[in-house]
């Protein structure tokens, strides 16, 4: 059974199996990647990885949770501003960026998911949570937006994340398959025009310019 590490020692060793893992499935895929290749990397014995993983596909998860977790940090000054125009704005722009910056490797979570989703029912689970949780930031900052005037009262705050998303997750995957940034910025100017076509403007509600942002 494996267990959760309790000393620093302990926590170290586990994170840096997870990292392993986690840049071979990168290179590799998940399937591609064995587990003595793992070890070799992380420079760990077989009785440490099964201390902490009940097998690989409990790794997997491990590794899941990690990119996603790697994933809010990241994102998190700009996920808690996007209740604003301007703010959804920024956090798009950030998803372009920074895949450019790095190369086009696609979303940590979507690549994932393309791999997984069809043949591990609990990895396939976990990814939709990771999915579910990332939307929510958004929709949340949509409802409220909407709650102050700034969105029209028949938006629909979940679906509209939804759509974000799919150009989000499209964009990704379109841009590492064709090694062009263009189909990202494309999709995510469409998903925000479409946002856009649900805002009020600071005249109909009677306000100042100042408060289209």
């Amino acid at each position: 059974m494996a267990h959760q590490p309790t000393t620093d020692r302990g926590r170290r060793s586990r994170a840096r199996i997870v990292e392993a893992a986690s840049a071979l499935m990168s290179d590799h895929g998940v399937s591609g990647t064995g587990v003595d290749r793992i070890l070799a990397r992380a420079g760990a014995s077989k009785s440490q990885l099964y201390h902490f993983f009940d097998d690989k596909d409990d790794l997997v998860r491990a590794v899941i949770a990690a990119r996603f977790e790697a994933v809010l940090d990241e994102q998190m000054s700009l996920l808690t501003k996007l209740d604003s125009w301007a703010g959804i704005r920024r956090w798009l722009d950030t998803f372009v960026d920074t895949n450019e910056a790095f190369g086009l490797p696609g979303c940590p979570i979507g690549t994932m998911a393309n791999e997984l989703a069809g043949r591990d029912e609990a990895a396939r689970a976990d990814l939709a949570t990771c999915f579910t949780r990332w939307e929510q930031y958004l929709s949340e900052g949509l409802e409220r937006m909407r709650a102050t005037g700034r969105l029209a009262p028949d938006a629909k705050p979940k679906e509209l994340a939804i759509v974000v998303f799919a150009g989000i997750q499209g964009g990704l995957l379109l841009a590492k398959t064709q090694k062009d940034v263009a189909p990202l910025r494309i999709a995510l100017d469409a998903a925000y025009a479409y946002l856009r076509s649900f805002k009020i403007s600071p005249e109909a509600r009677g306000g100042s310019c100042a408060e289209a942002q």
